[in-house]
């Protein structure tokens, strides 16, 4: 047996991802005067409420010794694990993991894959993993499904206030004045890692720009699409679905999933987004 773990930024609800057969390591979110474990200690709407009101929340990545007790424990039931994690451009987290299983000494055995991803499109790689494993205990094979799925998913998101990122240090004063004037919002993707602005476009003009951008790369293609949005906020997430289905994607499979607490924390409440996944 092959155990798959990930860590919280992956953004499944704990329930999901143990029904899934997916372990979940959390990061931790620091606010008022407070650490909790993301997802497990604190919801995604308490950190945007709180940012609402001018408050700030900072996230800690995975420490090498919760990696090292999560590795103990898996191995005590499972012949190896494959262990997938957010970008290692954004997050200490896939380093820690990394020296936690060379401190056991045991990187025969734990995989340690920086995805280059994080959110939504981590869930996926996580889920390529289990379904792959489900059918064959391969761990190299699992291994190289992730990669593979990683580069033929494609994802995109924008941000709902510009706010959230001049706080976070991630865009200047000015920058946010100017777009905020001009209603322009980024589009952000992937890209070796990082987080990278694409674009600006209108803020009513994101969602369709995004499914377009998403049709142009991948085609008629049958495609699984994830909608992300930060905040439980019903309408808009309808009207996201609602987008999803006019865009003239392929769309074989698709859910919702919030973005939780570490994520929210760096791009702010009303952020969302979609990933595409073309189905082999």
């Amino acid at each position: 047996m092959i155990a798959v773990l990930t860590d919280s930024t992956c953004d499944l609800h704990p329930d999901s991802a143990q029904q899934m057969g997916i372990r979940v390591v959390p990061l931790q979110v620091n606010m008022q005067e407070r650490t909790m474990l993301d997802w497990l200690e604190i919801d995604p709407d308490a950190v945007y409420d709180h940012m609402r009101t001018g408050g700030a929340a900072t996230t800690a990545p995975v420490s090498v010794s919760a990696f090292a007790e999560q590795y103990r424990e898996l191995l005590k039931t499972h012949d190896a694990v494959l262990s997938l994690h957010l970008s290692g451009k954004l997050s200490e987290t896939v380093r820690n993991a990394q020296e936690a299983a060379q401190a056991l000494g045991e990187t025969s055995r734990i995989h340690v894959l920086d995805t280059e991803v994080a959110g939504g499109p981590l869930a996926e790689l996580a889920m390529v993993a289990r379904t792959h494993l489900n059918s064959s205990e391969d761990l190299q094979g699992a291994a190289k499904a992730v990669l593979d799925a990683r580069d033929r998913m494609y994802s995109e998101m924008s941000v709902a206030s510009l706010e959230y990122l001049r706080r976070s240090g991630r865009i200047g004063r000015a920058q946010a004045l100017l777009g905020n004037m001009l209603s322009l919002r980024p589009i952000l993707a992937f890209d070796h890692g990082e987080l990278k602005a694409t674009r600006r476009v209108k803020v009513d003009q994101a969602a369709a720009d995004m499914l377009d951008s998403i049709k142009g790369r991948l085609g008629n293609a049958p495609v699984s699409v994830t909608i992300m949005h930060a905040g439980r906020d019903t309408a808009r997430i309808n009207a996201l679905r609602s987008a999803m289905a006019a865009s003239g994607l392929n769309v074989q499979r698709g859910r919702v999933q919030l973005m939780g607490p570490v994520i929210g924390a760096h791009v702010g409440p009303g952020t969302y987004g979609f990933t595409a996944l073309p189905l082999a």
